[in-house]
């Protein structure tokens, strides 16, 4: 997997690029399928999650054509089978977002369950639930999902039973192309989600209401093909934010996409941290006050993740580093994932004062002087939230198991370097 060697204490100066965002990037490479035309899609980032991808679509029979280094053209005009690797799965989580495609596509889909981070217990009913008002058949046995459309996918009046951003883009994929309207009410409505909405529409889908929690969809008979270029990554946009804040360093972050971060500014400000915006681009200023604002009487303030637009749980790992570097107290809290907060351990053996309540709950107290530490990478996000401890750090830190985050962020190593970050990669 690998392993990172970072000497902290420097500061971060100059400019960066955000790469193309993995969470758009994967369910339009699996909506791809949806059609039998040629699709160019530019800025995909090169992480790990997209090669497994790569690879998956590879398998069923897509023909796809590596342009540059993030340009694909794909056209699914013969697929092969309509049985996915478990192998495969195993590695990704975004392996079910090829559900709805292949269904409405092939009729079925034998589906392995999904991997991805272990941040606990990832449920998959809601996408089933909504798949079964589609009229999906939906059978488990020897640890594979059997899907099948007997008689075809009519449109459906779906409600979700959790804003999930997954469930809501497998059931946009599935409306699409269903006969009739469909109606998907507390429906996700990140950004991603948006994207993948305009992307459809670009092939020729009949998609309304798009960034709202309710979305109406006439169903075609089939898309056509097209270019489309995806959007900046907002979770390392506001990662790079961070990175300069706890180094304490000034740093510029081009085509960044400030209307994404209306929240994270938000919050970020609550500890101390500020930014500025001039034409898309993000300039972090060096000096930041990093001090926790405290709520009306001095109370200790509570940062809480929510479905968009409120603070996305994707960067609670982030929002945690931070806050050892910042004057006060103060709570944050993941409803979402039981094992979120299990990676605090690791900031605790480099000094952070952090108490963690339960599984969803942790209190950090600041500023702390974190000392340099052998590291090792849970997931994509706390192995982010690892590195930027490492560069805020005095002395040398290593982070082993790297390529969790080599499958969310692209080159992350190469991009602080040129910032100016000494850090260097071993392979195993």
């Amino acid at each position: 997997m690998g392993t990172l060697i970072i000497e902290g204490g420097h500061r971060l100066q100059g400019e960066v690029t955000p790469s193309g965002n993995k969470n758009a990037a994967l369910p339009m490479l699996c909506a791809c399928i949806l059609s039998e035309e040629e699709i160019t899609l530019h800025n995909i980032p090169a992480i790990g999650d997209v090669k497994t991808m790569h690879d998956l679509l590879s398998s069923l029979g897509v023909d796809i054509e590596i342009l540059g280094p993030h340009s694909w053209r794909l056209r699914a005009r013969q697929l092969s089978n309509a049985v996915l690797d478990p192998d495969l799965c195993r590695n990704i989580r975004a392996s079910i977002l090829l559900a709805g495609p292949m269904l409405g596509r092939m009729g079925e889909i034998q589906l392995p369950p999904p991997g991805g981070d272990v941040i606990g217990r990832r449920r998959v009913d809601t996408h089933f639930l909504a798949l079964k008002d589609f009229g999906v058949e939906v059978t488990y046995s020897g640890r594979v999902f059997k899907l099948s459309a007997p008689d075809g996918l009519h449109g459906a009046n779906i409600l979700l039973d959790e804003a999930s951003v997954t469930a809501t883009e497998n059931t946009i994929a599935t409306a699409v192309t269903a006969k009739g309207h469909s109606t998907i009410r507390n429906a996700a409505s990140e950004p991603h989600v948006q994207e993948l909405c305009h992307f459809l529409n670009h092939l020729g889908a009949k998609i309304e209401n798009i960034g709202s929690n309710t979305l109406h969809i006439d169903g075609v008979e089939r898309l056509g093909g097209g270019e489309f270029t995806i959007g900046p990554d907002y979770l390392e946009v506001a990662s790079f934010i961070g990175a300069a804040a706890v180094t304490g360093g000034s740093i510029t972050i081009r085509n960044a996409a400030p209307e994404h971060l209306d929240m994270v500014k938000m919050v970020f400000g609550r500890l101390g941290v500020t930014w500025e915006v001039n034409n898309g681009d993000i300039t972090v200023p060096q000096g930041q006050l990093l001090e926790i604002v405290p709520d009306l009487g001095g109370a200790i303030p509570q940062i809480s993740v929510m479905p968009w637009p409120a603070f996305p749980t994707d960067l609670m790992s982030i929002a945690i580093v931070l806050a050892t570097q910042c004057k006060g107290t103060v709570l944050f809290h993941d409803w979402m994932y039981p094992s979120r907060m299990f990676f605090t351990d690791k900031l605790l053996s480099m000094g952070a004062r952090i108490t963690l309540c339960d599984p969803h709950r942790c209190i950090v107290s600041g500023p702390n002087r974190l000392i340099g530490e052998y590291l090792d990478s849970p997931d994509i996000r706390a192995g982010m939230a690892l590195l930027l401890a490492a560069l805020s750090a005095e002395g040398t830190s290593q982070i082993s198991n790297i390529g969790q985050i080599d499958r969310g962020y692209e080159r992350i190593d190469e991009k602080l370097s040129k910032l100016g970050a000494v850090i260097k990669r071993l392979e195993d």
